[in-house]
C-alpha cells in the first residue's frame, strides 16, 4: 500500500515537473519571439536598417518628404511607434526625408500630357495621380490643372497631381472646381451646387472690410490702393480645393469668408 502511494507520488511530482517545464518553455518561446521597437527617427536608413535587422525586424521605406529639420537620407517618421512591442519578423513601415525643397515645379498646365511627364521627370519630379474630365473646346490629353501649382514652395512630395483632358464622350472621374472666391456666400454655394458639388461649413474670419478678396487671402495687412473695392462681409476670401483643380463629389469644399 505504502508503495503504491510511494508511486503515485512520484508519478504526480513527474507530472507537474512537466507541466511545469512545458509552461516555462512555452512562455520563452512566445516573449523570446517579441522584440521591443526601437526609435529609428533621425537614423540614416542605413543604420535604422542595421538595428532592425539585428532585432529580426523588416524595413521598408514606403514614403519621401521634403523636410526643413531632418537631412536627406535620414527618417522622419516610423510605424510601429518606439516602445511597441510586437514578434519577431514584424515589417517596419518608415519616411525618408529628401531635406530641403530645392526643385523648382515647373509649369505643365496647356502642354500635353506625355510633354509634362518629361517636363516633371527632367526637374527630379514624379507625376502623382493623373484624373481625367470631358473639357468643351480642349484638346484631349491637355493638362488642365496641376497640384502643386508652378513654382510652388514649401511641397511634401517630389510628385505632381495632373488633372487632363479627356474626350468628350468619355465619363468624368471628377469635377473641375471652379473659382468662387470673391463672389456672396450663397452666390459661390449656388454655383457649386450647380456644378454638382458640395460644400462643407464655411469657415468665418474676421478681415478688414478695406481689403480686397485677393488681399485677405495674401495677409492681414491694409489695402495699398483706397480706391480698390471694399471685402463686404459674407464674401468668400479663399476656397479649398483650388480654382481649376480636380474635386470629387462626394468630398465639401471648403469655403472661407469674411465676417
Amino acid at each position: 500500500m505504502k508503495n503504491a502511494f510511494r508511486t503515485a507520488s512520484l508519478l504526480m511530482l513527474l507530472v507537474a515537473a512537466f507541466l511545469l517545464s512545458a509552461i516555462t518553455t512555452m512562455h520563452f518561446a512566445i516573449h523570446g519571439a517579441e522584440v521591443t521597437i526601437p526609435d529609428l527617427k533621425g537614423m540614416t536608413v542605413t543604420e535604422a536598417r542595421s538595428q532592425t535587422s539585428g532585432l529580426g525586424l523588416n524595413l521598408d521605406v514606403d514614403n519621401r518628404y521634403y523636410s526643413s529639420q531632418v537631412a536627406a537620407g535620414h527618417i522622419l517618421t516610423q510605424s510601429p511607434a518606439p516602445g511597441t512591442v510586437v514578434r519577431r519578423a514584424w515589417s517596419m513601415r518608415v519616411s525618408e526625408s529628401l531635406g530641403p525643397q530645392k526643385v523648382d515645379v515647373p509649369q505643365t498646365v496647356g502642354s500635353d500630357q506625355r510633354v509634362a511627364s518629361m517636363r516633371l521627370q527632367r526637374a527630379g519630379l514624379e507625376i502623382g495621380e493623373v484624373a481625367t474630365i470631358p473639357m468643351d473646346g480642349v484638346t484631349q490629353g491637355t493638362v488642365i490643372a496641376q497640384d502643386p501649382p508652378a513654382h510652388a514652395h514649401g511641397i511634401e512630395q517630389p510628385s505632381v497631381n495632373l488633372l487632363v483632358a479627356a474626350a468628350s464622350d468619355e465619363t468624368a472621374d471628377g469635377f473641375v472646381m471652379p473659382d468662387v472666391k470673391g463672389l456672396p456666400i450663397v452666390t459661390a454655394q449656388s454655383k457649386l451646387q450647380r456644378a454638382g458639388l458640395k460644400t462643407s461649413t464655411p469657415q468665418f474670419v474676421d478681415v478688414p472690410r478695406s481689403q480686397t478678396p485677393s488681399q485677405a487671402t495674401q495677409s492681414s495687412q491694409p489695402a495699398a490702393n483706397q480706391g480698390a473695392p471694399t471685402l463686404e462681409p459674407g464674401t468668400v476670401i479663399a476656397q479649398k480645393p483650388i480654382a481649376g483643380g480636380r474635386v470629387d463629389a462626394s468630398i465639401g469644399i471648403v469655403l472661407t469668408v469674411a465676417k
